[in-house]
């Protein structure tokens, strides 16, 4: 670890030369702490403010930190703020990752390196339009009733050991200690979801325990009284959250209600939004942007941007916003129309941001950053491999089978994500022609005798479709995990399907196969087999398709358009859900450290159509608003 008191020139892959700050006197207490009286920081004992930008390690390969927070640092910034995933860090009960691009620690040195202060966001809790808001899917499998967010003594029993864990590799990079950690949140936006107090106080006393005063604890909660009462912690800094189109002077009286002295804050400043898929990709104005940062800065505020840096929901990642008739899933992308682009390129909001940065604090004397430049490596013709159906798919792919007289959930299954089949008898019926229904979270695709008929939607609150005669005998149900809830109270966010009936009597006695779709290496070398192009009406189809890089990789993008529904795979690594005909995404971005000179290999998990031409491409641009 390096230390801020240490006079370090670090050469940048950017060219340019980065001056740590000098700590002039040696003996000098650390720490980071208010003066109420002066209604300031004080870093070191130094009067202080910071202006930070958000960058989730979790959403950008390992090999790009240091370059996305090089960026950063020169643009003004003295500080990154950045979440702590639970779910990527104990994916299973018991069963931590903290190596390679879940290497915490070494993200937070790399920010040290690179001269910026941190933000630690732990939760448990995150929201940040993650699958179940970061929480681990397991949580719900332990207790079925388990109260979230709640002082239930069944949850925090395994918050307290996922808090320890976190604190425990952080520690000696808590400011106190030397290191850049300077304040820690305790939860996230707690009073859009509950007034619990005794819940959010045995979380400050866990963080009290291991942090002591080495970092400033801190609440962020939205510009609302409500909000704000109930996300309110005794003895933790109370900070706010609010964007462009707010009055700046009114959220922060807001603020100071609840924290009548000391600096002010927003936590989240949002220079960009999120999408969702079938909505037009969000954008948020350069100028209201630059123009609310300025005022607040004027003020005297510190400012963290959400995001600075968005990047992208890998696999599984990406969550869902609705509620008890709403569902919207989230697009692969986290762009978020940040300063940095998905691929970590400035954009002029970028600049603008960074003049305005200049009137409040010094610059770094750093070069600026161009955009990286991007690889076209044209098209890939794809072959069918395997159908989920087939016997070969099922024996490849199915990690769990069960028989019950009712569907499980994905969570009782033991399934984390993505696909799960429930097969069934269908009954008598003496309507022509019958009506099917199913409650299905989030997405069924209706197989009748092996052949797609329909599909129901919980974003369209399409939950019944028509079965017409001759009536058939064998139902499959392929159901979509599109992404649990992460935020609201809808939290609890079972996957799988309920209430099964044909024309009012319940189906019963149900198989159901688990497809887990982590790695599709099995089938590298397994032939090709015939398949008809157009709509997939006999089940899920994985394809596969070689091609050459020669030279250095870079970085590129994956053209979905024409194909139906599903995951890209490259060189192993899930690149993450593809839907270009509801859009708007319609690439997939690939860093260059997913690639390698020479072969490499694409993969698709394809749910719904194949086009005639089989191919997808590789191309330098992006595409994040197409045909909206």
């Amino acid at each position: 670890m390096l230390s801020f008191l240490l006079a370090l020139t670090l050469t940048a892959a950017l060219g340019e030369v980065i001056n740590v700050p000098v700590n002039d006197h040696p003996t000098q207490k650390l720490g980071f702490e208010v003066d109420y009286g002066n209604n300031q920081f004080l870093l070191d004992g130094k009067p202080f403010r910071y202006v930070s930008g958000s960058f989730h390690y979790f959403r950008a390969p390992k090999q790009y930190w240091r370059s996305n927070l090089r960026k950063m640092r020169a643009a003004g910034l003295n500080a990154v703020s950045t979440y702590v995933e639970w779910s990527l860090h104990e994916p299973e009960e018991n069963q931590w990752e903290w190596s390679g691009d879940a290497d915490l620690v070494e993200f937070l040195n790399i920010a040290e390196e690179e001269g910026l202060l941190v933000l630690l966001r732990p939760g448990p809790y995150i929201c940040a339009e993650r699958d179940f808001g970061g929480l681990p899917y397991w949580l719900l499998t332990r207790v079925p009733d388990i109260r979230l967010r709640t002082n239930d003594p069944r949850y925090m029993r395994y918050v307290e050991i996922y808090l320890n864990e976190v604190f425990n590799r952080v520690e000696p990079l808590l400011r106190g200690n030397g290191g850049p950690i300077i304040m820690v949140q305790v939860e996230n936006e707690y009073g859009s979801y509950a007034c619990d107090h005794d819940y959010l106080n045995r979380l400050r006393d866990i963080m009290r325990e291991k942090i002591g005063s080495k970092a400033l604890l801190y609440s962020t909660d939205g510009n609302n009284d409500n909000m704000l009462r109930c996300g309110h912690i005794d003895g933790v800094y109370t900070t706010v959250d609010f964007g462009t189109t707010v009055d700046v002077t009114r959220s922060f009286e807001i603020m100071r209600k609840y924290q009548p002295r000391g600096p002010l804050v927003n936590s989240e400043f949002y220079p960009g939004w999120l999408t969702h898929w079938g909505e037009n990709f969000r954008r948020v104005d350069s100028n209201a942007v630059v123009k609310t940062l300025d005022e607040m800065l004027s003020m005297g505020a510190s400012v963290n941007m959400y995001m600075f840096y968005g990047g992208t929901n890998f696999g599984y990642t990406a969550g869902a916003n609705g509620g008890k008739n709403s569902y919207m899933p989230q697009i692969t992308s986290y762009d978020y129309d940040a300063p940095l682009t998905e691929a970590g390129d400035p954009t002029p909001k970028y600049f603008k941001i960074r003049n305005v940065i200049s009137k409040y604090l010094p610059l770094p004397n750093m070069s600026l950053p161009n955009a990286s430049v991007k690889a076209d490596y044209g098209p890939v013709r794809l072959s069918p491999v395997v159908n989920l159906f087939e016997p070969l798919g099922r024996e490849l792919f199915a990690t769990v089978v069960l028989e019950s007289s009712e569907p499980l959930t994905f969570e009782a299954l033991g399934l984390s994500h993505w696909l799960t089949l429930y097969e069934t008898d269908l009954i008598n019926s003496t309507s022509d022609p019958a009506i099917l229904h199913a409650d299905v979270r989030d997405r069924g695709s209706v197989y009748v005798d092996d052949n797609l008929i329909g599909t129901l939607s919980r974003t369209d609150s399409f939950y019944n479709i028509a079965i017409a005669n001759p009536y058939a005998r064998k139902l499959k149900l392929l159901i979509e995990n599109q992404g649990r809830l992460n935020y609201g109270s809808g939290l609890r966010d079972f996957k799988g399907v309920w209430n099964v009936t044909l024309n009012n009597v319940r189906l019963s006695h149900w198989k159901m196969t688990g497809y887990r779709l982590d790695d599709l290496s099995v089938i590298r070398s397994r032939p090709t087999i015939a398949l008809e192009t157009g709509e997939l009406r006999r089940g899920p189809v994985i394809l596969r398709g070689r091609f050459t890089i020669t030279g250095k990789p870079l970085d590129t993008y994956l053209n979905t358009d024409d194909w139906g529904k599903g995951v890209a795979f490259v060189n192993g690594r899930n690149l993450g859900r593809y839907w270009p005909i509801v859009g708007p995404q319609a690439t997939l971005y690939v860093p260059a450290p997913f690639l390698r000179t020479g072969e490499n290999e694409l993969m698709l998990v394809e749910l719904e159509y194949v086009p005639n031409s089989r191919t997808m491409k590789f191309q330098p641009t992006p595409l994040l608003n197409h045909h909206l």
